[in-house]
């Protein structure tokens, strides 16, 4: 399994969400994930260190996907 991290930058705030993929998926497939994501929802869910939360996808400005890790078996469970 690999963790992505992907960084909103909203209107007002900075917003950060883990995701978790297999090993085969690359970087540019999260990024076009993400992308169908936002140009198909007004509003959806993200999971963050601080739970989970709301996005409005119209106040999104920016969007980084952060350099996938690795995990080990045992971080995932």
């Amino acid at each position: 399994m690999k963790e992505f991290v992907v960084c909103y930058t909203l209107e007002n705030e900075i917003r950060r969400e883990k995701i978790i993929k297999e090993m085969d998926v690359k970087k540019e497939e999260v990024v076009q994930e993400i992308l169908d994501k936002v140009a198909n929802q007004s509003y959806y869910f993200a999971k963050g260190e601080q739970g989970v939360y709301w996005i409005d996808s119209s106040s999104i400005r920016y969007i980084r996907v952060m350099d996938e890790q690795p995990l080990s078996k045992y971080q995932y469970n």
